[in-house]
């Protein structure tokens, strides 16, 4: 693929255009931002590293306006990650962030959709599952070049709270999340395993209970110790492997926020699920065997997020 475009050149922004231009495998990243000259310094910045980390992929910066100007720079983008967004605060819920970043996502999604209709739209604004069906809204483009990053997030959290529990290698577990970024979110034990062995067999049931809220807690722990700022690492990391799934068109298979219409006896939504990934975004959704209490709580997931992503069809 030629073009990746992320949207917003804030710590997530950024660290996820140098992830992407490492990987090598587009020719082109594009960094936007309303800072004047904010994305113009970082992409200087990154493409002075190449040589040192023997990249070749060029980052460019864009400064764009809240009216929609600048954005004639992602034209021909393959992938368009929005991260473009307020962060949360300690104390806040991403609930809380709905209405003031449906303001930002909307006129983007409409940018991306004048500029660059055959994207595949990334979705990691807060909070996570109703920005994804705002995007999609706003964008008019197909429900599966619209998806969202959590799944692939919290999955990771998931992996490595048991990694460090269990004093085990990271790549010997193996773990699942499901359901929505935040309140509702459903990791799955049932599918966890380390080397191969049942997770049930090595922790109690109240540990791994424990491990679980710690992960649906995950974000909200980073916050309360920064202060100021929320995660980005690991969340660029996410993002910028569901952009590299897009581009290889292999049909990894991946934890993300997908539209789900039938699938585990769940219609129209957008829901965390595993799903295939291609160029064209979602293949289609994996349905995961889940006990009978995981399946419940995803049907729960499903209902609680469904409301809120009616309400941000007016904003």
């Amino acid at each position: 693929m030629s073009k990746v475009t992320v949207v917003g050149a804030g710590f997530y922004g950024s660290t996820t255009a140098q992830r992407l231009a490492e990987y090598d495998v587009f020719e082109t990243v594009v960094l936007t931002d309303i800072v004047e000259g904010k994305p113009e310094g970082l992409a200087l910045d990154m493409n002075q590293s190449r040589p040192i980390e023997g990249f070749e992929t060029t980052v460019v910066g864009v400064t764009t306006g809240t009216d929609g100007s600048g954005y004639e720079a992602i034209e021909g983008s393959d992938v368009v990650v929005i991260t473009a967004g307020f962060p949360r605060k300690p104390g806040m819920l991403r609930m809380d962030l709905l209405e003031k970043n449906a303001g930002i996502v909307r006129p983007v999604s409409e940018s991306v959709a004048r500029y660059a209709p055959d994207a595949v739209i990334i979705v990691v604004t807060n909070p996570l599952d109703e920005m994804t069906a705002l995007a999609q809204l706003a964008s008019g483009l197909p429900k599966n070049r619209v998806l969202g990053q959590a799944g692939m997030l919290d999955t990771a959290r998931f992996s490595n709270f048991v990694a460090t529990e269990l004093g085990v290698p990271v790549g010997s577990v193996r773990t699942l999340t499901l359901g929505s970024h935040g309140e509702t979110m459903v990791p799955v034990p049932s599918a966890c395993t380390v080397d191969g062995r049942p997770l049930a067999e090595l922790l109690p049931a109240e540990k791994v209970d424990e491990l679980v809220t710690r992960t649906r807690n995950g974000g909200a722990e980073i916050v309360a110790l920064l202060k100021t700022g929320s995660a980005y690492y690991a969340p660029s990391a996410a993002a910028a492997r569901m952009a590299k799934a897009v581009a290889d068109d292999a049909g990894a298979v991946m934890p993300v926020c997908a539209w789900v219409d039938g699938e585990f006896g769940i219609e129209g939504v957008y829901l965390g699920v595993e799903a295939e990934i291609g160029r064209d975004g979602v293949r289609r959704v994996v349905q995961t065997p889940l006990t009978e209490a995981e399946t419940a709580a995803l049907h729960e997931a499903a209902q609680a997020v469904r409301a809120k992503q009616a309400d941000v069809a007016g904003m």
